[in-house]
């Protein structure tokens, strides 16, 4: 998992990051290593309440859980300093790509958030590297 100083990690902070990632992978349906990602960040973070969150925010109306969760990160990661924003896209990126793949639409979702956050330029300059 990335450099996200995780011990330092608030609840909301938890919650953002985690919500992050299962919308993004679960834009085409979560796979088991998908799943192992997850909790093994949860586990990490000691954010497994966190993580029951996230899933029963998605699981709410699975179709709208992008949408929705953009709105909830109006009011969290949008608001964070520009570094903490790239460094948790940077995160679900890393992780993606640990799958041996990024999905054309996890990419695009990546890409939509940030440029929402005020980043797609230090994503796209990132994703270059």
């Amino acid at each position: 998992m990335g450099t996200v100083q995780t011990i330092l990690m608030n609840t909301e902070q938890k919650k953002s990051l985690l919500l992050l990632k299962l919308v993004i992978f679960n834009y085409h349906g979560l796979d088991e290593e998908e799943k192992k990602i997850l909790s093994d960040t949860a586990a990490k973070l000691e954010a497994l309440d966190e993580l029951k969150w996230a899933y029963d925010f998605s699981e709410q109306d699975n179709l709208t859980s992008f949408e929705r969760a953009r709105e909830f990160f109006k009011s969290t990661i949008a608001t964070y300093e520009k570094d903490f924003k790239l460094e948790y896209i940077k995160i679900v990126w890393e992780d993606a790509s640990s799958k041996g793949y990024v999905s054309e639409i996890e990419a695009m979702s990546m890409l939509k958030l940030a440029k929402d956050w005020g980043v797609q330029k230090d994503l796209l300059a990132l994703v270059r590297k």
